[in-house]
């Protein structure tokens, strides 16, 4: 998504504006699409016996088989995709912390792998949604402000465009 005609459209048809709220939502749709995708195979493994047919008298002791969710839409690939590339300008252990709340880890889980406090984390998370958002509404990004700076223009940012 490079030229300014290929970025995605509000219902009204304008630019749609991004919003730390909805980067969020786009992050867990991605985590969602990517623990769908089947595992890949490995090349060179395959089984020539044929398909084993089973009797009602085999499958009586046997436990269900569990049912998985189908695969998900060739556009929602596409979304997840693009998805990946948003955290690549992100301080890493701000990408991480993205990540690892798009897969709905806990607060606690989190901090314990990061080695920060849950305020920390908190704003760190909420730093990075907004400076994703920020560069996909094609905003400078102030270098040599603080978190908090950041995230306080973001929210004003997100308030004015809203109405």
């Amino acid at each position: 998504m490079n030229c300014r005609s290929d970025r995605p459209r509000n219902r009204n048809g304008g630019d749609l504006i991004w919003t730390p709220k909805l980067v969020e939502e786009r992050l867990v749709e991605a985590a969602a699409v990517l623990q769908q995708l089947p595992e890949p195979r490995r090349q060179g493994y395959f089984n020539t016996w044929p398909r084993h047919s089973y009797e009602f008298s085999d499958l009586v002791g046997q436990e269900p088989r569990q049912t998985s969710l189908p695969p998900p839409s060739p556009a929602a690939i596409s979304r997840m995709e693009e998805t990946l590339t948003w955290t690549i300008g992100l301080d890493p252990i701000d990408g991480r912390i993205v990540w690892l709340r798009a897969h709905n880890t806990p607060w606690k889980a989190i901090c314990w792998k990061v080695g920060l406090q849950r305020s920390a984390a908190n704003e760190r998370w909420l730093f990075g949604l907004c400076i994703i958002a920020m560069n996909l509404n094609r905003q400078p990004v102030p270098r040599k402000r603080s978190r908090r700076y950041v995230i306080e223009r973001m929210k004003d940012f997100s308030t004015t465009a809203l109405r």
